[in-house]
């Protein structure tokens, strides 16, 4: 069975051209939970004919080397150990592997790949087999294409099919944060792979800019901004060199909106804006249309978070004295607080797996970040240290967490594997001050 997949190398204000076509594939393996919780990968150097070709899979080969290292799911096999050799064969009529030498090792998994030029730029093939089951291929002859300079997101993508192979969800090392930082001097929204590597400036404003929020696409980010007469709007920034600028200008009056949270649609946005006096939440088609309020009270209610099916809401609210953590209906009904332990919570993120809501909590003179399932059932410390950790955003695939943290005396960006130890914590990202993380979706 074939079937086609598009690979898009994705910048902020420039676009990449780029495609791949799939061979065939095995169903997925489900993790059947290992204790060490990783499985171990034996990665042959991609084959690359001499020249430029040899170059570009060596950059394919680490990325994918650094993909699964990101994951969380696989540790690599040293090459040091390898009972064959360490260069993969070009893939067309290679023989089947030695699996005895592989399995000897402990490797459960074996990849092997090629590159060679293509009209786009480079081709890159992989191949996997389960070494578990007598070297099975799960994944033959997929293929990836883009220009030479998409080396490495080719590379993180074999790298997520990899992980998709063996637990049935795709990895996603090759996807995006979003994130504010004043390293250029004014608070402005960047963009960087998921593992801190290539950060781009996504707007220049020279005004506060916060609260970024991906389209469900992953084409565009939505941002509150000052830059309009010193009043917090919203604006859209979008890949290609046309952006959209402001947006909702006209909403409700005109009034001043303070956030806006696509749903998973795309096709509705929850918005924080004024009215009476007040800060309250509402709903509004992209295009300005259907503005329907949410909340009516005297309270502040703000931060609001779709639920993945878009029925639900999160959302923080101080009508008991002080914030808590909300959930009501997508239409404003059946409002009821989440939250009941601990005396300020704030900030709630909905995980696209829609099982837990993580959300910031104060503990003492600090915050830590806790989750509570939607029913409000379950709920313990998710990330704990001893500086602050703030504003929690999930992996698409709900098996990581990006935060803010000041754990080292000023506000970074830091990424974990969901139900690890605060040492488990990987810093992502560099000069300044960076806060306000938010995680893209799979790129299509």
């Amino acid at each position: 069975m074939t079937r086609t997949l598009r690979i898009v190398a994705w910048l902020l204000l420039a676009g990449l051209p780029a495609g791949a076509h799939a061979g065939d594939r095995m169903g997925p393996i489900i993790n059947p939970g290992r204790s060490d919780k990783t499985y171990r990968a034996a990665i042959q150097r991609f084959a690359g004919q001499a020249g430029k070709a040899e170059q570009l899979a060596g950059a394919v080969h680490q990325a994918v080397q650094q993909g699964l290292d990101f994951s969380g799911v696989f540790s690599r096999i040293d090459e040091k150990a390898f009972l064959e050799s360490t260069d993969s064969p070009f893939l067309d009529g290679a023989p089947a592997p030695n699996c005895p030498n592989w399995r000897q090792i402990g490797a459960d998994a074996l990849v092997q790949g090629e590159v060679a030029p293509a009209p786009e730029g480079l081709s890159a093939t992989f191949r996997l087999h389960d070494v578990s089951r007598g070297c099975l291929a799960l994944v033959r002859g997929k293929r990836f294409t883009g220009r030479t300079e998409d080396a490495r997101r080719i590379g993180k993508a074999i790298a997520d099919e990899i992980v998709g192979a063996f637990t049935g969800q795709r990895g996603v090392s090759d996807t995006e944060l979003a994130f504010v930082s004043n390293r250029g001097g004014s608070k402005e929204i960047w963009v960087m792979d998921a593992d801190g590597a290539s950060p781009r400036a996504a707007t220049r404003n020279r005004s506060l800019s916060s609260f970024p929020d991906w389209d469900p696409a992953g084409n565009a980010v939505v941002y509150t901004s000052y830059r309009h007469r010193n009043r917090p709007s919203l604006f859209l920034v979008a890949r290609g060199p046309n952006s959209p600028g402001r947006i909702l200008a006209g909403l409700n009056g005109g009034k001043p909106i303070y956030r806006g949270v696509f749903d998973r649609s795309g096709r509705r946005l929850a918005v924080v804006m004024s009215a009476d006096g007040n800060t309250e939440l509402y709903s509004v088609e992209r295009s300005g249309g259907a503005l329907r309020r949410l909340t009516r009270n005297r309270s502040i209610d703000v931060s609001p978070s779709w639920s993945p099916d878009g029925s639900q809401i999160a959302f923080v609210s101080d009508r008991t004295g002080a914030p808590q953590v909300y959930v009501m209906n997508a239409d404003g009904s059946n409002q009821r607080r989440l939250t009941f332990q601990g005396g300020y919570n704030t900030a709630p993120a909905w995980s696209p797996d829609g099982r837990w809501i993580a959300y910031e909590m104060q503990v003492g003179g600090q915050f830590d970040i806790w989750r509570i399932d939607p029913s409000g059932q379950a709920n313990g410390p998710l990330v704990t240290h001893g500086r602050t950790d703030e504003h929690p955003a999930w992996s698409p695939d709900s098996r990581k967490l990006a935060f803010q943290s000041t754990r080292r005396g000023r506000a970074d960006i830091y990424v974990m594997d969901v139900g690890g130890s605060h040492e488990e914590a990987r810093r992502v990202s560099e000069g300044g001050e960076n806060t306000n993380p938010a995680w893209g979706p799979y790129r299509r």
